[in-house]
């Protein structure tokens, strides 16, 4: 009769944890953080084909890192959600903690009760009237959910992301100041202390604009992102004083008189 390993749940569920955790790491990045005009979606993304960003339901946005099959699973069952309850009883009644919760019941289930845990880590946003009225929610592969303080990052670098934010951030600010900043924390994770340059073909930008009415959920690409992208200032190249003032300046002239004229005695 062969013998049964035995091995306890602690270790078990540590096993799961590090293993999620492990190939999470390996995604990239996302930022998520509140400015005056909404929620503003940041994902650096190689492929213009598999979003990162989604709209969830009116004024509701879903960012995700991780395994794409496995979140697009949750984000599709998530929209599915909203749907039936906003049909059901009414579209005010669908909310981001409404949802968040809901998310945190199903990655709680799949961790504890599925060999493999969900190799993902998700943000619900939900833009209000004002920035203080803002739902971030971060949402872990054992179902454990955070509600942030204005602004979130996920990925492989999220504590040095955070650290860059909770520096910056700015609650009243305008959109471009705000994507200015997610910018900036997602250049901060080139290794070693050193920056990376991102350009438009590397990221994801969406906002949950909150003067729209209905739907605020919008992609920024193209020109609107160029737009928004930094450009170098001119730098002020070194001058030589003797070169910036001219012979023919009246300001360059020695007072002394004129060569052709003579001083007269002083007294």
């Amino acid at each position: 009769m062969a013998m049964q390993f035995y091995t306890s749940p602690e270790q078990i569920m540590r096993d799961r944890a590090e293993f999620a955790r492990k190939n999470i790491s390996r995604g990239r990045n996302v930022v998520v953080l509140s400015c005056a005009d909404g929620v503003l979606l940041v994902a650096e993304n190689v492929s213009s084909a598999l979003h990162k960003v989604y709209e969830l339901y009116d004024r509701i946005g879903f960012a995700a890192v991780g395994k794409y099959n496995e979140f697009e699973n949750l984000r599709t069952a998530g929209v599915r959600m909203a749907d039936l309850r906003g049909y059901s009883y009414d579209r005010r009644d669908v909310t981001a903690a409404s949802l968040a919760k809901a998310y945190a019941q199903t990655l709680g289930a799949i961790f504890s009760e599925q060999t493999k845990p969900f190799e993902v880590e998700i943000c619900v946003a939900g833009v209000g009237a004002s920035p203080e009225a803002d739902e971030l929610y971060r949402l872990t592969f054992d179902g454990s959910i955070n509600d942030e303080p204005g602004y979130l990052a996920m990925g492989g670098a999220a504590e040095q992301l955070v650290e860059v934010l909770s520096e910056g951030h700015d609650a009243d600010a305008p959109l471009a100041d705000a994507f200015a900043l997610a910018l900036r924390a997602l250049s901060s994770d080139g290794g070693n202390g050193t920056r990376r340059e991102l350009t438009t073909d590397v990221l994801e930008v969406a906002v949950l604009e909150r003067a729209r009415p209905g739907r605020a959920f919008r992609r920024i690409e193209g020109l609107a992102l160029d737009a928004l992208m930094p450009r170098a200032d001119d730098e002020p190249s070194e001058v030589d004083p003797d070169d910036v003032i001219g012979d023919d300046d009246p300001a360059a002239e020695p007072d002394t008189p004129d060569k052709g004229e003579r001083p007269e005695p002083s007294e």
